[in-house]
């Protein structure tokens, strides 16, 4: 897989994405550090809006992401089982740096901060780094890493991180 050391490690399970994910209809794999096929990403094609679901190896759905139009700013939900798990908005824009917020149904709020538009951010609670997301770690092009520390739920952060690459990549 090309992994490259970092400075920082929070020790936990470490993912490869590919940049500019989404083209609805397009379905990809995220894999393991290990080379493994870890989620399957289905864009799905036949929606009014843009639907992304995450599975499993095995196909089962773990999480659907779905933008809500006629919203301020860019917003998308994830929903587990039918049942609302997050929403994640868009929260600030600077020249350089970004800010999307994630309001987590079971309380409480994520927040990824630092450039998004280079994959070079963080996803943090309370502002304790949760996840990492970053291209320096890989020798691929239009590739990027994204570590989640233990205790987390990794599906979770990965749809995350998907949904905001969707988001980015849609202004």
């Amino acid at each position: 897989m090309g992994l490259l050391r970092r400075d920082q490690d929070l020790g936990g399970n470490r993912y490869q994405m590919r940049e500019k994910l989404f083209a609805i209809g397009d379905d990809f794999w995220i894999d393991a550090e290990d080379g493994r096929h870890a989620f399957k990403v289905n864009g799905k094609a036949a929606r009014v809006r843009n639907t992304l679901v995450l599975e499993g190896p095995d196909g089962k759905e773990l999480l659907k992401a779905q933008e809500r139009k006629l919203r301020v700013r860019d917003t998308m939900v994830l929903e587990r089982e039918d049942a609302t798990v997050a929403t994640i908005k868009k929260a600030m824009v600077t020249p350089l740096r970004e800010r999307f917020s994630v309001d987590l149904e079971s309380g409480g709020s994520l927040e990824a901060k630092g450039n998004i538009v280079d994959h070079e951010y963080r996803i943090e609670r309370d502002g304790k780094a949760i996840a990492e997301v970053s291209k320096r770690w890989f020798r691929v092009r239009d590739t990027y890493g994204v570590e989640v520390a233990p205790d987390q739920d990794d599906a979770l952060i990965l749809a995350v991180t998907a949904c905001i690459d969707e988001m980015q990549e849609r202004r």
